[in-house]
């Protein structure tokens, strides 16, 4: 039978989709504040306390919402008896693990935020090669824990990302073609569901739902564990090579040519960034348009120079080769928050000297000098060959565009986003039409739904009436109940 987990709260007053919609100006009060309080183990932060403005900071500096209550979780009770607080009032929830959503889904103007922060512990059984992981836990806390044992699992490209909402999208890092997508590596989900139960998904346990949490996000419910299957992993090697940016066609064809038999212990991209004030940068490059090719090799620097000469031989004007932990990896490209945020991104089934040309010259288009970049991630590897039968259509191209845009001045919001859309027009004869919803912010029906296909999403639309008929958990890329 499938483990539900029922607690004792008290009656729960009903409210539909409409009410609930309709009572967003609702004013929480001190009394509902002080009523939460007394029941809650962690922290409930109101507008007027002052913790209030640093807790609604997220990642995209653009986001400036006021939500009406912040929850601050310590466990499972806690998420359990926000939700019920939020159905009561007919609040609008908003989930918060590591704030990087695009779109700001981590907050809610007037309504209630779950921040799951607090519930960050990470627990490995390095015999079982497995690890239990609590829903606010970051890349950083997952890494450093497995990183003692030697062991890993496919994990964002920076150390701040969120576990919960990067997995329930399906997952995409550096170590994504030896190790498959964060969520082929999953081996349950606790989740708090809009009925206030617990539930446990797995292949045994809930099984539709657990097909769900691939690639479905938050719309189920509020996920506050993972267990993840673990693989040794000793140390990797990162090569991260500089050009001036007109080398960039020649660079990328060999680049291509390189990755069509490189071996899965390869990844990385090929990006154009604001080359920054380091060591190993020449002065030319520095504060100027730079291209950067960066080999994450999962192994050691050795196997890594063997398997990258083609590359390390392409006479680049700028290198930093070292072998390390995978945690310290994660933490090479993280930005500091403040940065204004807009990103997009294209899956290509093919990458013709064309598109080459095209994805190297709109690059010219990116904010210099900020936080940008312009990427061309591979894919392929444990990636390709992954289950096929998750709502993930995306994992089978090749490669994808994805520019990212972090800048500072509101000036340059027009112009970011106008840059993530061209180079996206740019690449459309040979786009696979899918896309990874994680890499995206809000862009209508027809791109969400070519984040799942529209079979799978059919399908994501029975499980999301069964377990939220009343679109409580919204504020993600929304899959309306059947």
């Amino acid at each position: 039978m499938p483990r539900v987990i029922f607690l004792k709260l008290a009656p729960q007053k009903t409210i539909s989709t409409l009410e609930w919609s309709l009572n967003m100006s609702y004013q929480i009060n001190q009394a509902d504040l002080d009523s939460l309080r007394r029941q809650f183990n962690g922290q409930v932060i109101g507008t007027n306390d002052p913790e209030y403005d640093e807790a609604r900071t997220i990642f995209n500096a653009m986001i400036d919402r006021r939500p009406g209550v912040i929850a601050q979780c310590a466990h499972i009770d806690d998420v359990v008896r926000a939700v019920q607080f939020g159905r009561e009032r007919g609040l609008e929830l908003a989930v918060r693990g590591g704030g990087h959503s695009v779109a700001g889904n981590a907050l809610t103007d007037g309504g209630l935020v779950i921040d799951l922060r607090r519930m960050n512990a990470v627990s490995v059984d390095p015999d079982a090669r497995a690890a239990v992981v609590g829903g606010g836990a970051t890349m950083s806390h997952l890494d450093l824990a497995t990183g003692l044992y030697g062991l890993a699992t496919t994990g964002g490209r920076v150390s701040t990302t969120g576990v919960g909402g990067f997995t329930l999208g399906g997952g995409s890092g550096w170590l994504d073609r030896k190790f498959g997508l964060a969520c082929d590596n999953l081996l349950s989900v606790e989740l708090v569901t809009a009925d206030g139960s617990i539930v446990v998904a797995s292949e045994d346990e809930n099984p539709e739902l657990f097909w769900a949490l691939h690639g479905g996000g938050g719309n189920f419910g509020v996920a506050t564990s993972f267990t993840f299957q673990l693989h040794a992993l000793p140390s990797v090697t990162a090569a991260l090579l500089l050009w001036r940016p007109e080398a960039g066609p020649d660079v990328l064809r060999a680049y291509r040519d390189f990755m069509a038999s490189a071996p899965d212990e390869i990844g990385g991209g090929l990006i154009y960034v604001t080359g920054p004030a380091e060591p190993f940068v020449p002065a030319h490059l520095v504060d100027k348009l730079t291209l950067a090719v960066l080999v994450v090799y999962a192994g050691r620097e050795a196997e890594a120079r063997e398997v990258a000469a083609s590359l390390l031989a392409l006479g680049h004007e700028g290198e930093l080769i070292a072998e390390m932990p995978y945690a310290e990896l994660q933490c090479m490209l993280d930005d500091p928050p403040g940065y204004r945020n807009y990103w997009s991104a294209e899956y290509l089934d093919a990458l013709p000297d064309e598109a080459i040309d095209r994805f190297c010259t709109r690059a010219n288009d990116m904010i210099v000098p900020s936080a940008s970049q312009h990427v061309l991630f591979p894919q392929g590897g444990a990636v390709g060959r992954g289950p096929v039968h998750y709502p993930l259509p995306w994992r089978h191209a090749p490669w994808v565009v994805h520019p990212f845009g972090l800048w500072l001045d509101p000036a340059d919001d027009e112009r970011a986003r106008r840059w993530a859309h061209d180079i996206r027009a740019d690449l459309k004869p040979w786009s696979s039409g899918a896309v990874y919803l994680n890499f995206i912010g809000n862009e209508g029906e027809d791109r969400l739904k070519a984040g799942f296909g529209r079979e799978n999403y059919a399908r994501l639309a029975k499980v999301k009436t069964q377990y939220d008929p009343e679109n409580l958990f919204h504020l993600n890329h929304n899959i309306k109940p059947a």
